[in-house]
């Protein structure tokens, strides 16, 4: 349920109308700005993520089911990394949808290629195909477990934002602590402990306020190093994750 009467995208297209010419360029701390002084009680995080997802060619729509056309979602466009402006139809390239990013190869590649071995059948082939099981299973995980979602509701935790870099998922525990989940589709070795640390420290410091944060690392095998190096952090679980299947005749 939105915060205020207006959800944030309807307030982003006030501030559009307040603050904006068309050309100007501005980034995301300028809405975050205008945000604090209007609609303090938005979180940046929330404002960060609309000014990407009303970005009409901005990769962050990928995730985001509700972004559809004629419903007030095409406003910016991503100039550079940091950088946007409103949206010119006359000039600026069509927008893009969930849809069109699925039919042009929206499906990543595994990371790490280089640092895993091949074990057949028993895993995912691509890192993305792991994540979206996951996130349609996040209770195998376990009980309880919900994939994040914003105030309004337009925006889920599937690649969230952090900084400059990206959760693989961010979810929340019946007791309402924020999960970070890290996906390695193959091995996962001991340096994955300062990546979801990092991670974990961000949603602490941008998004949590006084709820606990937690990590999760799913992979099809857990390194003895990493068992090591988490020996000591009670906030991490490690989970192994295996593909079986069978065939009969009909």
């Amino acid at each position: 349920m939105p915060i205020y009467e207006k959800t944030t995208k309807e307030l982003m297209h006030e501030f559009a109308a307040q603050v904006l010419k068309p050309g100007q360029v501005f980034s995301r701390k300028d809405a975050v700005r205008w945000f604090a002084d209007h609609y303090p009680n938005i979180k940046s995080n929330t404002v960060g993520m609309h000014v990407e997802g009303m970005s009409v060619h901005s990769r962050r729509r990928l995730h985001a089911p509700n972004i559809k056309p004629d419903a007030g979602w095409d406003l910016f466009f991503k100039v550079s990394p940091r950088e946007f402006r409103l949206w010119d139809p006359e000039k600026d390239p069509a927008p893009r949808y969930k849809d069109d990013f699925d039919d042009n190869g929206g499906e990543r590649a595994e990371k790490d290629a280089g640092d895993e071995d091949d074990f057949g059948s028993r895993e995912f082939a691509f890192e993305r195909d792991l994540q979206n099981y996951l996130v349609q299973n996040l209770g195998l995980l376990e009980p309880g477990l919900k994939l994040y979602e914003d105030e309004d509701g337009g925006f889920n935790g599937v690649e969230f934002p952090a900084g400059q870099r990206y959760i693989d998922i961010l979810a929340r525990d019946v007791d309402g602590a924020y999960v970070v989940i890290e996906t390695k589709v193959s091995r996962a070795y001991d340096r994955v402990v300062g990546q979801i640390l990092r991670y974990m420290g961000w949603i602490r410091e941008n998004l949590a306020g006084e709820a606990p944060v937690r990590g999760i690392v799913v992979a099809s095998e857990i390194s003895e190093d990493l068992i090591l190096a988490t020996s000591s952090i009670e906030n991490i679980r490690l989970v192994e994750y295996e593909i079986s299947f069978s065939l009969r005749p009909v």
